[in-house]
């Protein structure tokens, strides 16, 4: 195992640098990186073949098997432990678990006209629920997700706790222009809207796809509606108005799941 370094003081220029990561979008995207919170968030970073550049501890956090199986897995990274009090700084959690790592938020590949099964995600700005769409679209084999400029910061670390590690196999591009995304994409777009008359489950999901998916107060712009070639709403029997913007998406791309199957 590499030598730990320990910082006590908040002083601590590199602490300083951490701070600003972990609070401030600006920040995150200024450096090109983030932090990734607790052992399950790097295992999946691991297993997608990407390598942190500084692991980061608590003072117990070498008492945890799972936190020290990680250490000697990144046995060339550097790691520094902190004072408790300055870790939980770091940690969203109010219970830190011991463990975060900083890593290069990696870059995204994917044009919208080679997608596959893509979502295109428009003023979502609730950081659980973009987690949480993340992580279907990573579980139903999507290859890319594009965000418009008025969704949550995909990278902040409540983003990608909800996510579970399904950031590290997508392309996720940020502050997109979906009008150019929709223009480029050589497959069909799919709108959700409440105003439409057709079921999700009488669309053909088949083929190069799209899901457009708004935000639940105001749903999908004008342009993004007109630019997609099918409008569907997905029936609701219940006596409620709409799903949750997250469970829609999921409903949405699991359809697509089945019918491609």
């Amino acid at each position: 195992m590499t030598a730990i370094k320990r910082i006590s003081s908040r002083d601590n220029p590199f602490y300083k640098s951490l701070h600003k990561l972990s609070s401030s979008s600006r920040e995150r995207h200024a450096a090109g990186q983030t932090l990734l919170d607790g052992p399950h968030l790097l295992r999946a970073f691991l297993d997608s073949g990407h390598r942190p550049r500084h692991l980061l501890l608590n003072e117990q956090a070498l008492q945890e098997a799972e936190i020290v199986a990680l250490l000697d897995a990144c046995a060339d990274v550097p790691q520094t432990q902190f004072d408790d009090a300055l870790f939980a700084q770091l940690s969203e959690l109010k219970t830190p678990n011991g463990l975060l790592a900083l890593i290069d938020i990696p870059s995204a590949g994917s044009q919208a006209a080679h997608s596959r099964l893509a979502l295109m995600l428009e003023d979502i700005q609730d950081p659980g629920n973009l987690g949480s769409m993340l992580r279907s679209a990573a579980a139903a084999g999507c290859d890319a997700v594009f965000l418009s400029p008025g969704c949550a910061d995909a990278w902040s670390p409540r983003v990608l706790r909800a996510g579970m590690g399904g950031h590290f196999v997508l392309d996720i591009m940020q502050s997109a222009d979906l009008l150019k995304v929709a223009t480029e994409f050589t497959g069909k777009i799919l709108a959700a809207s409440l105003q439409a008359e057709k079921s999700l489950y009488d669309c053909n999901l088949r083929g190069k796809l799209a899901f457009a998916i708004g935000n639940e107060g105001a749903g999908l712009s004008r342009g993004l509606l007109d630019a997609a070639q099918q409008h569907f709403v997905i029936p609701m029997p219940g006596k409620v108005e709409s799903l949750n913007a997250a469970a829609a998406t999921a409903v949405c791309l699991f359809e697509a799941v089945r019918q491609r199957q």
